[in-house]
């Protein structure tokens, strides 16, 4: 078992090394982008990455407080699910009505390695590929679309 100060270095050593690992990769419109606070460019909508002990997790989060835009912006993703899941070529999770962290209602596609453990300092290599990969063809997908969702939302 770790110890608080031991995971708490442990993860410091795993998103520096993260963003060090990503820094040369540019964004599919050939911007250089901040790969650990992915821009949404959507009101309400987050990109997020998750690292645990539980595995690694690229989330896209839809938590407008509105729940019929909430609803509607789900409504447009669900249109979208074959073309982001065949650009994705990972399993998908789609979550409808997941509880976050903070006890809110939000709605939540992502897409998850369960095997890997960010406290396993062996393992931070493969949790950098398994999110680069992820980030890579999950930018694809955005850059392409998000102009429908900023569309939705203004």
């Amino acid at each position: 078992m770790l110890s608080k100060e031991q995971r708490k270095e442990l993860n410091t050593l795993f998103w520096s090394g993260f963003q060090k690992f990503m820094t040369k990769t540019r964004s599919s419109n050939g911007k250089k982008i901040n790969w650990i606070n992915y821009p949404s460019d959507v009101k309400n909508i987050y990109i997020r990455i998750e690292v645990d002990s539980n595995g690694a997790r690229l989330c896209l989060d839809i938590q407008p407080k509105d729940n019929e835009i909430r609803a509607l912006i789900w409504e447009q993703m669900t249109e979208l699910k074959f073309v982001l899941e065949n650009i994705m070529d990972y399993h998908t999770h789609w979550i409808e009505e997941y509880c976050s962290e903070q006890n809110k209602v939000i709605s939540r596609i992502s897409w998850e390695e369960n095997t890997l453990n960010i406290y396993k300092l062996d393992e931070h290599f493969k949790i950098y590929e398994f999110l680069r990969e992820r980030l890579i063809k999950f930018d694809l997908f955005y850059q392409e679309y998000k102009e429908i969702l900023i569309a939705l939302v203004n």
